[in-house]
C-alpha cells in the first residue's frame, strides 16, 4: 500500500543574526559608558562673579604695565646699544681706511729698496698680509730709516687697534641682537595680555557690565575719600609750620636762618611747570610704550613732564624711582612722583590734595585721580 503523504509543515529554521546581536550590546555598552561617564564628569565651572571678573581684569591691565616697562627698557637698551654699534663701525672702518693707507706707504717704501737694488724678503717683508713675523728679524730692521721703522711700528698698531674694533663691534652686534629679542618678548606679552582683559570684558552682559560700572565708582569714591582725608592732614600739617615759622619769627630778628626756603621755592618753580604740562596733556590717550606728544604711557609722562621743567628722567618706572629723594606719603608735594604696586609697574604725578595727574591704562586717558586708586609703593622727590 503506498505510503500516504505527510501533511504536516516543514518547520522554519529561525536563525539568529549575530551582528544583530553585537550591536545590541555595543548600544548597551555605549549607554553604560554614558550614564558612568555623565555620573562621574567634573561639573562645569561656575561663572565667576563681577567682583572675580574686576580683580582679573585689574590684575591683567598691570601684568600688561609691567611687560610695558620690559618693553620700555627693552627698547632703551636696543638705542642706545645700536648707537654704540654704529659708533664701533665706523670706528672700524676709519682704522681700516688708516691701515691701508699705512700699507701702502710701507708698499711704497719697498717698491723704492726694489728699484735700488735691495733683497727681495725686504719687498716681502713690506707687501705681505701680515708682516708680523718679519718684526723681529734685527737684520731687517737695520736696513731701514728712522723715517721707514716708524711707519712699521704705526702699522703694528694700527693693526692692533682694527682688531681690537672689530671685535668690540661684533661683541655689541650681539648685545643688540638680544635687546631686540626682548623687545619683541615683551611687546608680545604686552598684547597677550591686553587682549586677555578685553575678551574677558567682551563676554559680559550688558547687565554685569553696569554692575562692573558700579563697582568701579564705588572704587573711585573710596579712592576719593582717602585722597580728601590726605589733604585735610596736609593742609592742618602746613598750617601748624606757618604757625610755627611766625612765631621764630616774631621772636628773632632778620632773615637767613637756614630754614632752606630757597630750595624749597626752586622745587615748587619746577613742579609748577611739570604740573603745567600735565594739565595741557589731560585727555589724551594712553598708548603703551608712547612718549608723547599725542599719547603717553605713565612713565612716559611723568618723564616729558619733568623735562618741561628742565630735568632728565630715565625712561621706566624702576629707574624714575632711583632719582631724587624718597619722601612719606604725609609729605607729598606737588610735582613728585608716586609709584604703585609691588613691582612698581605705575606712576603719576602728585597734584596736591591727594590727586595725581596720571596715565592710567590702555582704553582711558590722561587724567586727574586720587593716589589711592592704586596700592602705593612709595614717592620720590626728583629735584
Amino acid at each position: 500500500m503506498p505510503a500516504l503523504a505527510s501533511h504536516r509543515k516543514p518547520r522554519t529554521r529561525v536563525r539568529t543574526s549575530s551582528s544583530a546581536v553585537g550591536l545590541t550590546t555595543a548600544a548597551l555598552a555605549s549607554v553604560t559608558l554614558l550614564s558612568t561617564q555623565s555620573a562621574t564628569a567634573a561639573p562645569a565651572e561656575p561663572k565667576p562673579s563681577i567682583e572675580e571678573v574686576q580683580k582679573k581684569v585689574d590684575d591683567l591691565y598691570r601684568q600688561a604695565g609691567t611687560a610695558t616697562q620690559q618693553y620700555n627698557k627693552a627698547k632703551t637698551a636696543s638705542t642706545q646699544q645700536r648707537s654704540k654699534v654704529d659708533a664701533l663701525l665706523e670706528a672700524a672702518a676709519k682704522r681700516a681706511d688708516k691701515l691701508n693707507e699705512t700699507r701702502r706707504e710701507l708698499g711704497n717704501y719697498a717698491a723704492a729698496q726694489y728699484r735700488s737694488g735691495a733683497i727681495a724678503p725686504t719687498a716681502t717683508f713690506f707687501l705681505a698680509d701680515d708682516p708680523q713675523s718679519y718684526f723681529d728679524q734685527d737684520q731687517l730692521m737695520a736696513r731701514m730709516t728712522s723715517q721707514q721703522q716708524k711707519a712699521v711700528a704705526d702699522f703694528r698698531t694700527q693693526q692692533s687697534e682694527a682688531a681690537t674694533k672689530r671685535v668690540e663691534a661684533t661683541e655689541s652686534l650681539q648685545t643688540l641682537t638680544e635687546s631686540q629679542t626682548t623687545l619683541r618678548t615683551s611687546k608680545q606679552q604686552v598684547q597677550n595680555k591686553l587682549a586677555e582683559a578685553r575678551t574677558l570684558l567682551s563676554e559680559l552682559t550688558a547687565e554685569e557690565k553696569a554692575r562692573l560700572a558700579e563697582l568701579e565708582r564705588k572704587k573711585e569714591a573710596e579712592a576719593k575719600r582717602k585722597a580728601e582725608e590726605l589733604a585735610r592732614e596736609q593742609a592742618a600739617a602746613a598750617k601748624a609750620e606757618a604757625d610755627r615759622a611766625a612765631e621764630e619769627a616774631s621772636k628773632e630778628t632778620g632773615t637767613g636762618t637756614g630754614t632752606g626756603t630757597g630750595s624749597d621755592s626752586s622745587y615748587a618753580s619746577k613742579a609748577d611747570k611739570v604740573l603745567a604740562f600735565a594739565r595741557d596733556q589731560i585727555g589724551k590717550p594712553y598708548v603703551w610704550g608712547a612718549t608723547g606728544p599725542s599719547s603717553y604711557d605713565c612713565s612716559g609722562l611723568t618723564q616729558a613732564a619733568w623735562k618741561a621743567a628742565g630735568v632728565d628722567l630715565p625712561r621706566t618706572t624702576w629707574d624714575q624711582v632711583e632719582v631724587g629723594t624718597r619722601v612719606a606719603t604725609a609729605d607729598l608735594k606737588p610735582g613728585d612722583l608716586v609709584f604703585f604696586y609691588d613691582d612698581i609697574s605705575h606712576v603719576g604725578i602728585y597734584k596736591g590734595d591727594g590727586m595725581m595727574i596720571h596715565a592710567p591704562k590702555p582704553g582711558a586717558n590722561v587724567r586727574e585721580e586720587s593716589i589711592y586708586y592704586m596700592p602705593i609703593y612709595g614717592s620720590v622727590r626728583p629735584a
